[in-house]
């Protein structure tokens, strides 16, 4: 399982994209408690490769963007949670208001924490020509690597949404996968360029949402039911 997140704090407080730090402990007391321990998206692949052995419960946790709260909020609860995380960053974003700068992503990574890339801009893929899909997905972790973030494995698509130019272009420029928008649990027979995710917004109704996300996620996977997540 692997679950969508994109900023925590306790300043956002109307930002729908924002799971305040309470809220975020809660839900990974919730994990733990049921079993669930977190791996990243490389673990995952070399399990799948029959190259290592995955925990019975596995829980991927990412983080779309690369806001600055990943580092000053989310970085010391994930380690006094023993936790693991992959942030996906916008390269270009790198340094600015709002976002890690190199330094806190070479610290984040130096400390446990996956990087990869959801391209230059953060613009979707669908619209533009193959050149373009090109310049975002390898470029991105062009620039990431050459500023010393290694190994960049790992791809978000911008509004979860792909086409097969996006998914030749991974390929192309050795991604082993990549996550989408849509909600499920994936398996090691799951394309590994089309690995779903399930989305945690700014909770309206605390813990009980997200264990309501965390069953609907099961019961469509085994319905063979493909959703977006929202």
């Amino acid at each position: 399982m692997i679950l969508e997140y994109h900023k925590v704090n306790d300043t956002d407080q109307d930002d729908p994209y924002t799971v305040p730090v309470q809220d975020f402990c809660g839900q990974l007391d919730y994990l733990q408690q049921h079993g669930y321990e977190t791996i990243s998206l490389l673990d995952f692949m070399k399990a799948a490769k029959g190259k290592a052995n995955l925990p019975k419960k596995a829980v991927v946790l990412t983080f779309d963007d690369g806001y600055i709260d990943n580092y000053t909020e989310l970085l010391p609860v994930l380690e006094e949670k023993k936790a693991k995380a992959t942030v996906f960053m916008v390269t270009n974003y790198i340094g600015t208001e709002g976002y890690l700068t190199w330094q806190q992503l070479h610290d984040m990574q130096k400390r446990g924490i996956e990087i990869g890339s959801h391209t230059a801009n953060h613009d979707p893929l669908t619209p533009m020509t193959p050149e373009r899909i090109e310049d975002e997905i390898g470029l991105s972790k062009l620039l990431l690597e050459w500023n010393g973030i290694h190994p960049v494995f790992f791809f978000s698509y911008p509004n979860g949404i792909y086409n097969d130019e996006a998914i030749a272009a991974l390929k192309k420029n050795q991604y082993l996968a990549a996550v989408t928008g849509h909600s499920g649990i994936n398996t090691f027979a799951t394309n590994p360029y089309l690995l779903q995710r399930l989305n945690i917004p700014r909770p309206r109704m605390g813990l009980l949402e997200f264990k309501v996300r965390l069953f609907k996620a099961n019961l469509f996977t085994r319905l063979g039911i493909l959703q977006h997540s929202n």
